[in-house]
C-alpha cells in the first residue's frame, strides 16, 4: 500500500461524513476500538481513565468502544486493574461517560467475560475456577467442569443487568465481547464447545449461548438502544482458526445472531485489507453486512504498516501507513465504520490530525505506550 501523505484533507472525508446508528448519531465513521488498559485500581476507573476517553472524544473520534469491562461474575477476568462494571465500578464509569459527552463524543462499553482464558489462582478472585462450556482450554484440553445450566443462565442475566447498569449511566449503546476466544467465542468453536445439551452441536447450535446473552440484552435495554457485538474467526492462541470456512457457513452462523437483536457487527480482524474468503476481495466485515443486511465496523491494522505483533515480539515500533484502501473500501460502502487501536492508542489526536492532514504530525505506537494512559 502507498504512503498516508499521499492522501490529501478531502480525500479523507469518507471518514468524517456522520453516520446514524437508529436514533444515535455519530459525527464520523472513526471508532475507538477497545483495548484493555488495566489502569483502573481495584476494577475501578478513576479520574486518569476518564480524562483518557475525553480527550479521544476531543480530539473528533466518533464513537468510543471501552476497553474490556468485566460483568458480574467473580471469574470473569484475571486482573484485579482491569475495570468492573457492577458495584462500586459504575460510579467511576458514569464520571467516564460525563466525561465523553461533554467533549461532545459518543460511548459505548464493551461488556466481557474470559471464560477458559483465565487461569486458576488468577485475582481478583484466586479461588473462582475459570468457566467454559466443556471446562476445556483453547488448546482443547480439559481444566475444569462444564459450565452447568444454572452457571449458564447466571452468566446471561449479568451481561443483561450490565446492559441496563449501561443505558442507566447515560451510555450510548452496547458492545458485547464474543471474540478472540473468550467465553462467548468458546461457545462458537467447536474445539472448546464439546457439549451435547442445547448450548452444544453444530454451528447454528453452538450460537444459542449468544443469542440467549442477546436477548437479555435486548430485553434490559429496550427496542431502540444500539447492541454492538464483536466477533471474530481468529483466537488468542490461533491466528488461523475459522468459525466459517465459507460464505455459506458464515452466514449460517450470524443469521441467528442478527435475529436475535444485534444491529451492528464488529469484525474483528488481524488485517483489514485482507479477503476472508477466496474468490472476493470482501473483508470480514463486507462479508457481514452482504450477508446480514446490517451495519457492521471493520478493524485490523489501521493506521499501521507493521503486523502489530511484531512490536510486542520483536520490539519494533508501528508506524503510520497509508489509508487509501481503507477510504476506497468505505466509499464503496463494503463496512460503515472503521475501528482505530493502537493508532489512536499512542496518539489522542489521530483521528484531528488525520482530517487536517497534519500527517507529519502522527504518533508511531510503540510497546512503551502500553505503560501510560496517554
Amino acid at each position: 500500500m502507498s504512503n498516508i501523505q499521499n492522501r490529501t484533507n478531502s480525500s479523507v472525508q469518507p471518514l468524517f461524513e456522520s453516520f446514524a446508528l437508529g436514533s444515535l448519531t455519530l459525527r464520523n465513521r472513526i471508532v475507538m476500538a477497545p483495548m484493555t488498559r488495566s489502569f483502573s485500581p481495584n476494577g475501578i476507573p478513576d479520574l486518569n481513565v476518564a480524562a483518557y476517553y475525553r480527550r479521544r472524544a476531543e480530539n473528533g473520534v466518533g464513537l468510543i468502544v471501552t476497553e474490556g469491562t468485566a460483568i458480574n461474575h467473580p471469574a470473569a477476568v484475571e486482573n484485579e486493574r482491569i475495570p468492573n462494571f457492577h458495584g462500586s465500578a459504575l460510579e467511576g464509569w458514569a464520571r467516564v461517560v460525563k466525561e465523553v459527552h461533554e467533549a461532545g463524543g459518543r460511548i459505548v462499553p464493551q461488556l466481557w467475560h474470559v471464560g477458559m482464558t483465565r487461569k486458576i489462582g488468577s485475582s481478583p478472585n484466586p479461588e473462582a475456577l475459570p468457566i467454559g462450556p466443556s471446562g476445556l482450554d483453547l488448546a482443547g484440553n480439559k481444566v475444569t467442569e462444564p459450565m452447568t445450566e444454572a452457571e449458564i443462565a447466571s452468566v446471561i442475566e449479568a451481561f443483561g443487568q450490565a446492559a441496563a447498569d449501561a443505558k442507566k449511566l447515560g451510555f450510548d449503546g452496547v458492545e458485547i465481547h464474543a471474540a478472540h476466544g473468550y467465553l462467548i467465542d468458546q461457545f462458537f468453536w467447536e474445539r472448546t464447545n464439546r457439549r451435547t445439551d442445547r448450548y452444544g452441536g453444530d454451528r447454528i447450535a453452538r450460537t444459542r449461548f449468544a443469542v440467549e446473552i442477546i436477548e437479555s440484552v435486548r430485553k434490559a435495554v429496550g427496542p431502540d438502544y444500539p447492541i454492538i457485538l464483536r466477533f471474530s474467526q481468529w483466537k488468542s492462541s490461533d491466528y488461523t482458526a475459522k468459525l466459517a470456512e465459507t460464505p455459506e457457513e458464515l452466514g449460517q452462523f450470524l443469521a441467528p445472531l442478527a435475529a436475535a437483536g444485534v444491529d451492528v457487527f464488529h469484525c474483528s480482524t488481524r488485517r483489514f485489507w485482507e479477503p476472508e474468503f477466496e474468490g472476493s476481495e470482501l473483508n470480514l466485515a463486507g462479508w457481514t453486512k452482504k450477508l446480514t443486511g446490517k451495519p457492521t465496523i471493520t478493524v485490523g491494522s489501521v493506521g499501521l504498516n507493521e503486523v502489530f505483533t511484531s512490536a510486542f515480539t520483536e520490539g519494533k515500533g508501528a508506524h503510520n501507513t497509508n489509508i487509501d484502501e481503507l477510504i476506497e473500501r468505505l466509499e464503496r460502502k463494503e463496512f460503515d465504520l472503521v475501528a482505530v487501536g493502537r493508532s489512536l492508542l499512542v496518539d489522542p489526536a489521530w483521528a484531528t490530525k488525520i482530517q487536517e492532514g497534519r500527517i507529519e504530525e502522527l504518533k508511531p505506537f510503540t510497546v512503551d505506550a502500553l505503560r501510560t494512559l496517554v
